[in-house]
């Protein structure tokens, strides 16, 4: 590779090329880039939605066809890079070395970059690549909201209404900073009905709410969505979680009356103390995974879903979570999964599923990814109910760990 000043000027002129691209421009321009400083055969995949396959981004606006690599996460060497979030090398042809680069935002993983070169292993190389690989994040960033044909990309199969409104409505699945790293997984992914996650960041507070839509169509689909868009605009009116529930109950009332409702958790941790605050609307209680060894259930007097106008007392709990605890939110499609034998999936298989991968040194979000392949397996490769996940770890005083 060049000199680092040629290295430098090279992100700088394709950073400026990319202002008025278009995500189909993206992958000439980087690869044409690239090649001005001796990288070579330059190309993007970006992750599915069930992160099961890395697809080629291959800029002619048709990649949902066979136009570009499609390469698996479990069995190839870039999804080795893939799950590890770390550089990895092959031979290439020609005698060359190929590099796969993770390329992430933040502890998001969006997908990998492959460049192959002349040169050996050198650090300013690998820092190099890192770098062209955290801009490409960048870039994929900016052009994907208003790109069909990244979401043809990162699709396997067709998607249904219901899913195509939860997938707009829900922010990353990934998210790291402020003391805490947080993942959350849902399946099924084409055709989600009633499940959703939330969260949000303000000031030393982070915002964690999971739903669960009574029925699984384009209604339930809605009711969610509702759910999800009240508890937004009260919360950013500064309610409380009571406020906020009650927010999203008369909203649903007022929609369908008593005919439509929404479990959930509703929760505010206090980022630098680490004090959980909760509210229970008839859902399945939080889970704490504490020394990455045991767990137990948060314990909340269950109010009336949302939706119900049942009008019950709603209880706020608080609890002081320690450095390291992690906390569950999760709908009933998890533990509920049956097998052949109707055999479910289960609590106890769940958190110790949690325990054994991530105590085995994989990302929180690799260890998400896992669990809901196992889910979908346990359950012949296709769930009847939706199931959704959301994780979030308190690293109070670790915040430089936070990267994996």
């Amino acid at each position: 590779m060049s000199t680092p000043a040629n290295s430098g000027r090279m992100l700088r002129e394709l950073m400026q090329a990319a202002h008025l691209a278009t995500l189909d421009d993206l992958p000439g321009l980087i690869a044409s880039h690239a090649a001005r400083v001796g990288l070579r055969d330059v190309a993007v995949f970006a992750v599915d939605l069930q992160e099961k396959a890395l697809r080629q981004l291959t800029g002619r606006g048709d990649d949902a066809g066979d136009g570009g690599e499609r390469l698996n996460i479990d069995t190839t060497v870039p999804g080795r890079a893939y799950q590890r979030v770390a550089m990895v090398a092959e031979a290439a042809h020609e005698g060359r070395r190929r590099w796969w680069v993770p390329v992430t935002d933040g502890v998001a993983r969006i997908g990998v970059l492959r460049a192959d070169t002349a040169d050996g292993d050198r650090e300013d190389l690998r820092l190099d690549l890192r770098d062209l690989a955290s801009l490409v994040a960048l870039l994929l960033l900016s052009k994907r909201s208003f790109s069909d044909s990244f979401a043809r990309l990162v699709r396997t199969e067709p998607m249904d209404v219901a899913a195509e409104l939860q997938w707009n409505l829900m922010p990353p699945s990934a998210y790291a900073g402020r003391e805490v790293t947080l993942g959350a997984m849902i399946e099924p992914a084409y055709e989600v009905g009633g499940d959703a996650f939330d969260y949000a960041v303000s000031g030393s507070a982070l915002h964690l709410s999971v739903f669960d839509a009574m029925g699984h169509d384009t209604t339930a689909g809605m009711t969610t969505t509702l759910a999800v868009a009240a508890s937004r605009a009260a919360r950013r009116q500064g309610a409380s979680l009571v406020e906020t529930s009650q927010a999203i109950e008369d909203l649903l009332t007022s929609h369908f009356g008593a005919s439509r409702y929404v479990t959930g958790i509703l929760a505010d941790l206090d980022l630098d103390k680490g004090t959980l605050t909760w509210i229970n609307r008839g859902h399945h209680l939080p889970l704490v995974i504490r020394d990455g060894r045991w767990a137990f259930e948060l314990s909340c007097p269950p109010a009336a879903p949302m939706g119900t106008g049942l009008d019950l007392p709603v209880t706020v709990r608080h609890h002081q979570l320690q450095p390291g605890d992690r906390l569950l939110l999760y709908t009933d499609g998890i533990v509920e999964a049956r097998d052949v034998e109707g055999r479910e999936f289960g609590r106890d298989r769940f958190v110790d599923f949690i325990v054994r991968h991530h105590s085995g040194h994989q990302t929180l979000h690799e260890t998400l990814r896992r669990l809901m392949h196992a889910v979908v397996e346990h359950h012949a490769g296709r769930l009847d109910d939706d199931a959704t996940v959301l994780l979030a770890e308190w690293r109070a005083g670790q915040q430089d760990r936070l990267m994996p």
